[in-house]
């Protein structure tokens, strides 16, 4: 018994050691607000699929860390999201400015959609200027009445 109690407690204080240490709370909770704000209008770079705000990725929290410094130094929302994109281009934005750089990626989509739907059409049109062009010839037709009549 004092074994397992021994395991135990070893597992326990080895499982505490590999935590990472805990977040510091909010210095102050109004740039926490605005970096909170910032964050999530902005893409982790490492993640891609998420936003800043929500990444544990240590790349994002240098970025946070980055950015909560140029709130501190008085920097509007604007000028650091200016910040960060000229570092790291458009990309770091969750919803890029519309400009001749992301056409396609505005367009992209809608392009892609009108391609199918054009395909579609085209090849429903084909398919069905063939059906029914198929006769039968009279062998056929004889052996197709044939099986049909022995099939009641």
């Amino acid at each position: 018994m004092k074994g397992l109690f021994a395991l135990l407690a070893a597992f326990v204080l080895a499982t505490g050691a590999i935590g990472k240490e805990a977040a510091p709370l909010a210095e102050d909770e109004a740039v926490e607000k605005r970096l909170l704000n910032i964050a999530e209008e902005l893409r982790c770079l490492v993640c891609q699929n998420e936003s800043l705000a929500g990444s544990r990725a240590d790349l994002a929290e240098d970025l946070r860390r980055e950015v909560r410094g140029l709130i501190k130094q008085g920097k509007t929302d604007q000028e650091v999201k200016d910040f960060l994109v000229s570092r790291y281009g458009d990309f770091v934005l969750y919803e890029p400015p519309v400009k001749p750089t992301t056409w396609l990626l505005w367009g992209g989509p809608f392009v892609l959609l009108a391609a199918g739907l054009v395909a579609l059409f085209a090849y429903l049109r084909r398919r069905s200027g063939q059906v029914g062009k198929a006769e039968l010839t009279e062998d056929e037709k004889q052996r197709a009445e044939a099986l049909l009549k022995d099939n009641p």
